[in-house]
């Protein structure tokens, strides 16, 4: 079977460093592709690079310009393959137009041995059915967020007062979430997971399209299958930026991804 996210964040390779790829309209979001999407697109470039050390493990990417639909390129750049490890710089660039560049470190997750510890606390939400489903959004969030329509996400009841113009003033978004065509998590997956939801300054009372410029991102775990348990929270706004911290959770009950963002403020 043929998964939507797999075919839109596809890659064809074009020499031993290059990769072709064809950015799809239907994740847009404001004034540009979803960030975590392209960070996938690269994610599998690099998946490609090193077949036996499959999985995004760190990557750090900085956003230099909105990238728009239509088609890319993603030059790898590998400065380390060894052992259990590998690392390589990637930049992603439409025409002369550099969007991302990145460093990321790849490996086997599933080789690396271990299990998740952790003394964070697993969100306390809600069953799925139980939640606010992202198909009830505000037309004008829909309109400005096509990428909505690629997945299936249920919002904890007390995280969107912001859509009936109630936010709550703490900077916490959580919701369950899949994707819609039913298309399970892996590693890869995880990093588009990681800016899935809304910015968290819909919850400051702050709405709008909210530019990444920098991400960096720690799968820890291959995911089981299933609905991931998405929380992202804010504690500082200064400058007119703010930082993003997500925590994904898997049907296991593990802390399978973390991430860390720096995006630029709403501007409504």
């Amino acid at each position: 079977m043929s998964y939507e996210f797999d075919d839109q964040t596809a890659v064809a390779r074009q020499d031993g460093r290059t990769y072709a790829a064809d950015l799809a309209a239907g994740w847009s979001v404001g004034g540009g592709l979803n960030g975590g999407y392209l960070l996938a697109v690269i994610g599998n470039a690099l998946r490609h690079t090193f077949p036996d050390k499959p999985d995004p493990v760190a990557v750090s990417a900085y956003y230099l310009s909105a990238s728009a639909p239509g088609p890319a390129r993603v030059s790898v750049d590998v400065r380390r393959d060894g052992g259990s490890l590998a690392t390589a710089a990637a930049d992603l660039r439409q025409g002369d137009d550099a969007r991302i560049t990145a460093l990321a470190t790849y490996g086997d997750l599933g080789r690396l041995g271990g299990d998740v510890r952790t003394t964070a606390d697993e969100p306390d939400m809600p069953p799925p059915d139980r939640c606010v489903p992202n198909t009830m959004a505000p037309p004008e969030v829909r309109a400005i967020a096509p990428l909505m329509d690629r997945f299936d996400m249920r919002f904890h009841p007390d995280h969107v007062g912001w859509a009936v113009g109630q936010p709550s003033g703490n900077g916490v978004l959580s919701a369950w979430f899949r994707l819609a065509d039913g298309r399970e998590p892996d590693p890869v997956s995880l990093l588009l997971v990681l800016d899935a939801l809304p910015p968290v300054t819909f919850d400051l009372g702050m709405p709008g399209w909210a530019p990444t410029l920098e991400l960096t991102a720690h799968v820890r775990a291959r995911p089981a299958p299933g609905w991931l348990k998405v929380r992202h929270a804010t504690r500082n706004l200064a400058s007119g930026m703010f930082e993003e911290d997500c925590e994904v959770w898997d049907s296991a009950g593990r802390l399978v991804a973390q991430s860390r963002q720096l995006a630029l403020q709403p501007r409504g």
